[in-house]
C-alpha cells in the first residue's frame, strides 16, 4: 500500500466538505430509529454501505452499522434485526438470498448496473508453465505445479473465507480434480499469497472475483468450469460432466449484484427507502471503492468520503435531483 501523506489527509479532508454539498436534508426524518446497514468481510462492501450511510446521514436519518456472516445475514434482513445490504453477489449468495426472499420475506432491494464473477483465477504467467488455460481440464493436468507442502502431490487452491458460503472442496470432489481447497481466514490473506507468488513469478491458483482493483493490479485470467445452466448443476446429477454427482460447474460467469432490504423500511422510512431503492453501481465504481483502500491506503471512513466527492452526479441520480 502507499504511504499517506498530509496532503493526502488534507485531500481526503476537501473531499469530504465536498461532498456533503450534494447531500439533500429531509424536512424531518420519519422516524428517529436508526437505520441498520450490514457490513460485510471485503474491501468495497465496507466502502459502499459507508457509502450508502453518509447520504443517509446527510438526509438527517440516524445510521447504524452492523458485521455479518454472508450467508446468514439474509434472515436477519428479512426478520427486520438488520435493513439493507447494498453488495449481495450471485456467485456465493443466490441460494441464501433467494431463500430469504420466498420463504421469509426479505425484500429484492434491485439489481445494479454491474455484473459479477466469482471463480479460480490465476496471474497470466501462469499459461506459460500450463497450457490450454483457461479451460479447467488443462488446470487440473498441471496440478502438481501448484502443490506445497500440505497438499502434495496435490495442486492447492487457495480459496475465500469459509463464511462467504463458497466450498470448492465439493467442487473439487464431484469434477475429480487433483487439488485440496484451502480457504484462508480473510480476504487480506488471498492478496497476501497472491503478491508472494507474483513476485517470485511462482505459479498460484485462488479465489477472485470482479469488480475488484485486483484486475488494475495484476494480469490474469479466470478458470473456465462447465458453466451452469440454472440451478441443474445443484440438483440434476446428469448434468454436467460428472453424471453421478452435482456441483460439477463453475460460477455464472456474468453474475448479478444486488440489494436487500427489510420490508418495514417503505413505511418506516420512505424517503430514505428511495434513495435505496436508487443505488446502482457499476462495476467501475465498485472497483474504485477497493482500490482507495487496498491500495491508496486510505480508511473505509476516508475511502466513503472521497467515493463521494467523486461521484457526486451520481448520488444526486440516487436523490432524484
Amino acid at each position: 500500500m502507499f504511504i499517506r501523506t498530509m496532503k493526502t489527509t488534507a485531500a481526503v479532508a476537501f473531499a469530504a466538505t465536498v461532498a456533503w454539498s450534494f447531500s439533500v436534508q429531509a424536512a424531518a426524518p420519519e422516524s428517529d430509529d436508526p437505520i441498520i446497514i450490514v457490513q460485510n468481510n471485503w474491501t468495497s462492501q465496507l466502502v459502499l454501505s459507508t457509502v450508502v450511510g453518509k447520504v443517509l446521514e446527510g438526509m438527517g436519518y440516524t445510521v447504524e452499522y452492523a458485521p455479518s456472516d454472508s450467508q446468514l445475514q439474509f434472515k436477519a434482513i428479512a426478520d427486520g434485526d438488520m435493513h439493507f445490504q447494498v453488495e449481495a453477489w450471485e456467485g456465493s449468495m443466490k441460494s441464501a438470498y433467494e431463500k430469504a426472499v420466498a420463504e421469509d420475506g426479505m425484500v429484492d432491494a434491485g439489481t445494479h448496473e454491474a455484473k459479477t464473477r466469482e471463480e479460480w483465477w490465476v496471474p497470466s504467467y501462469v499459461a506459460d508453465k500450463c497450457p490450454g488455460l483457461p479451460d479447467w481440464k488443462a488446470l487440473d493436468k498441471c496440478a502438481a505445479i501448484f502443490a506445497v507442502a500440505e497438499t502434495a502431490p496435490k495442486g492447492r487452491f487457495v480459496g475465500p473465507p469459509a463464511d462467504w458460503g463458497k466450498n470448492y472442496a465439493e467442487r473439487v470432489g464431484a469434477l475429480k480434480m487433483d487439488f485440496v481447497a484451502i480457504n484462508v481466514g480473510q480476504a487480506a490473506t488471498l492478496w497476501a499469497e497472491l503478491d508472494a507468488a507474483v513476485a517470485k513469478k511462482e505459479p498460484v491458483v485462488l479465489f477472485n472475483w470482479t469488480p475488484n482493483y485486483i484486475e488494475a493490479k495484476y494480469e490474469g485470467m479466470f478458470i473456465d468450469f462447465p458453466e451452469p445452466e440454472g440451478d441443474k448443476c445443484m440438483t440434476d446429477a446428469s448434468w454436467g460432466p460428472n453424471p453421478d454427482a452435482t456441483g460439477d460447474c463453475g460460477a455464472p460467469r456474468a453474475g448479478w449484484l444486488k440489494k436487500a432490504a427489510w420490508s418495514g423500511i417503505a413505511d418506516e422510512w420512505p424517503e430514505a427507502w428511495k434513495v435505496m431503492q436508487s443505488v446502482n453501481f457499476s462495476s467501475q465504481q465498485i472497483a474504485a471503492a477497493s482500490l482507495l483502500v487496498d491500495v491508496d491506503g486510505l480508511s473505509t471512513e476516508e475511502a466513503a468520503d472521497k467515493w463521494i466527492a467523486d461521484n457526486g452526479s451520481v448520488i444526486a441520480k440516487w436523490k432524484g435531483m
